[in-house]
């Protein structure tokens, strides 16, 4: 085998493993109502099936740099991806509730050692300036897993028993598991590494209680609950106490020195400006097409799908642009495409047709694509290449977070805005949640447009060639 096709299946093998993440977690979602009369329970404890994972995903991934240096990345990788399907396996044979969260929160360790060390091999086999195309590939199991998963997961559960959810990854998993194995390269280990105990328990408390909260508020009763509001008080603290701690170490858990580079600081605000439009649009374009235009789940899931085709194409297209001429020439635009769209979703009215609203997401997935990993991947080329694991566990972690708070308002503001506007006499209800989204997604244009002028601070690795030249 030659270098170039070795190293293109180190991305194919964890692009299996991270498809086989999101993907589960994509089909679960829409499924959730069906659990509440399957095990006969509430919304709320229904819930955690969704929150357990997402806080255990948190918590796990700040380890993931010091393991990757004390035990190898590779290593850390296929043991990630051996817990996701003992996960996989606990949740298909589970006869209760309680079994099927507990197999989440193994899900989401496994989740949480993956997909920071995932990016971390692909920057390991690639130079800086090939890793725009690398990671734009990779990048498609991001974007297509969240369009396909609830068409999947509907599918599943109309024709088979519910346990077949988790059944459904094992085949992905097990193959991912077996290219990893004989593709991904190993890396350098360092055993006299040392485990920084005291900033993993600071960390993981903040983590948690912020993840958590945001994970139970999603209405705005729930979200200014007095136990919400400690737990957010409570993460925050944390939060920021770990950032002075690990100041003061000499082998930090997480290198916090990374976000001193403008490149890298810039990169996880644009995209975490891009997450919060990614998820407001999964979470609003249901209700629009649902609620608004009594349109079938079915037609909800086909709406994604070109829109996740588009983001996978020019992911790819961007990646490729990122290597060639540098991030300026691909996030601005990419963010200005995913804005221009965003806002003439918020124009929408009763008589729109649907194919002008399937074609807007699209553009806003072809925006999404050239706006999200060149700007990830210019702010770990920014990082020195030592620093790559520990940096894709911070940018994990905070787009994690922007991600829920970006769920959290819009449900929040969705619910309130509503309840106001129907309560003219003059509007009826469909009217009134049409307004409502209109209104959302104008704010969610709003954070995109924020986040361009930061986008053109973005140097990539033609920038550091002109300044040696200089030099």
């Amino acid at each position: 085998m030659s270098k170039l096709q070795n190293k293109w299946l180190v991305v194919v093998s964890v692009l299996f493993g991270t498809f086989t993440v999101i993907l589960n977690n994509s089909m679960l979602n829409p499924i959730l109502p069906r659990f509440i009369e399957i095990f006969e329970s509430n919304a709320v404890a229904v819930g955690w099936i969704l929150t357990i994972f997402m806080v255990s995903m948190g918590m796990t991934m700040p380890l993931t740099g010091y393991f990757g240096d004390r035990f190898g990345k590779k290593k850390v990788y296929l043991v990630g991806l051996c817990i996701f399907l003992i996960g996989s396996t606990l949740g298909f044979f589970s006869t209760t509730l309680a079994m099927v969260i507990l197999s989440r929160a193994i899900q989401g360790m496994a989740g949480g050692l993956m997909m920071p060390i995932a990016m971390a091999l692909i920057f390991n086999s690639f130079p800086r300036n090939e890793r725009g195309l690398a990671v734009g590939v990779y990048g498609v199991a991001a974007m297509v897993a969240p369009a396909v998963g609830p068409t999947i997961g509907g599918f599943l559960i109309q024709y088979f028993e519910w346990p077949w959810l988790f059944a459904f990854n094992v085949p992905f998993g097990l193959t991912g598991l077996v290219l990893s194995y004989k593709f991904l390269e190993r890396t350098e280990t360092d055993p006299s590494k040392r485990f920084d105990f005291i900033g993993f328990l600071i960390i993981a408390t903040g983590i948690g209680s912020v993840l958590f909260a945001l994970g139970r508020g999603k209405t705005l009763e729930a979200l200014f609950d007095p136990f919400n509001v400690t737990l957010i008080i409570i993460g925050i603290l944390a939060l920021v106490s770990f950032v002075f701690y690990e100041n003061k170490q000499d082998d930090p858990l997480l290198n916090v020195s990374v976000f001193k580079v403008p490149t890298y600081s810039v990169s996880i605000l644009v995209t975490s400006a891009a997450s919060i439009g990614l998820f407001s649009g999964i979470f609003l374009l249901p209700l629009l097409i649902q609620n608004v235009y009594g349109l079938n789940e079915v037609m909800t899931g086909l709406l994604f799908l070109p829109a996740a085709a588009a983001s996978g194409i020019f992911m790819s297209i961007g990646g490729r642009l990122l290597d060639k001429k540098g991030p300026k020439y691909v996030v601005p635009p990419g963010l200005t495409i995913m804005a221009l769209a965003t806002i003439a979703l918020s124009f929408l009215q009763l008589s729109t047709p649907y194919w002008l609203i399937l074609l807007l997401n699209t553009v806003r997935g072809l925006g999404m694509g050239m706006g999200n990993m060149p700007a990830t991947t210019s702010g770990m080329n920014s990082i020195p290449d030592h620093l790559v694991a520990q940096g894709s566990a911070m940018n994990n972690i905070i787009r994690q977070i922007s991600s829920s708070l970006g769920i959290v308002f819009f449900s929040i503001y969705y619910e309130v805005r509503r309840a106001q506007v129907s309560a003219n006499p003059d509007i009826d209800m469909q009217a009134a949640t049409l307004q409502t989204l209109n209104e959302a997604f104008l704010v969610s244009a709003v954070v995109l447009i924020i986040a361009i002028p930061f986008s053109f601070i973005l140097k990539g690795v033609q920038d550091d060639e002109e300044v040696e030249k200089e030099a």
